[in-house]
């Protein structure tokens, strides 16, 4: 996780471990149901070299960030699956240009953990799920 980004107030926000366990257990059902998709979509996006740092946004309702990679409903799930980058969050001013490094040093291993961006209602944060093991 990321902590002390004073520079962004979002960052410092997601980070409490009261939204934490809110959004964790909001999503983690869902998660599996798109967990397999979603490894093989961070897989690809860091090995064509769109960014080291894939990040999926899940929200019930529609929010303007990412490309849409699995729709409500399309493998029973209930959540939208957007895919982005860590660049499309700094120019959206969602993490403050001095707030790079931190994100980055702070970023789980791809391979095992999703960077889930959620949003929830009046909540958003990020996250980091384990994929299931195979």
């Amino acid at each position: 996780m990321i902590h002390h980004s004073n520079e962004n107030a979002l960052l410092d926000d997601a980070n409490s471990p009261d939204i934490n366990k809110q959004l964790m257990g909001a999503i983690s059902s869902d998660f599996v149901l798109v967990a397999d998709q979603l490894k093989e979509a961070s897989y690809q996006i860091r090995k064509r070299g769109f960014s080291e740092f894939p990040i999926f946004v899940a929200s019930r309702r529609d929010v303007p960030i990412g490309q849409l990679l699995i729709g409500a409903t399309e493998l029973s799930n209930q959540w939208n699956y957007k895919a982005t980058f860590v660049d499309e969050f700094v120019q959206r001013k969602l993490i403050g240009p001095e707030s790079i490094d931190l994100f980055k040093e702070n970023y789980k291993k791809p391979d095992e953990y999703c960077c889930l961006f959620v949003v929830q209602g009046d909540f958003a944060g990020f996250v980091y799920i384990p994929y299931p093991e195979d």
